[in-house]
């Protein structure tokens, strides 16, 4: 995904990325985006609310990096960051159930 903006690499804490999770219509966009990247058009369509609507949840998902952004002319093309998506819900894991196998699995991947 070289064609995709650099964005920051913050740390999105796992309360930021919950709360982010938390709206139907990011969990719709997220959906929509997940395995291929859509317009703001498409995405507008699909989710069926105004394109300003649409804008804000998108920054949300941008500001915690949950989603690839692409320019393109005057279009721009979101897709669904997957690595960042599991490594939130990694971390969610280890904060909040340290003491299971799948934490601990986790906490072994990060570590190499």
């Amino acid at each position: 995904m070289g064609a995709y903006m650099s964005q920051k690499l913050v740390q999105t804490n796992p309360v930021e990325f919950a709360k982010a999770l938390s709206d139907d219509t990011r969990q719709k966009i997220m959906a929509f985006c997940c395995c291929q990247e859509r317009s703001v058009g498409e995405i507008v369509e699909h989710v069926g609310m105004t394109q300003p609507t649409v804008s804000h949840h998108l920054a949300i998902l941008r500001d915690t990096g949950l989603v690839h952004i692409r320019h393109e002319g005057k279009q721009t093309f979101y897709a669904l960051n997957q690595e960042r998506i599991a490594s939130c819900c990694g971390r969610l894991m280890q904060v909040f159930a340290p003491e299971t196998e799948a934490a601990e699995a986790v906490k072994t991947i990060s570590e190499t």
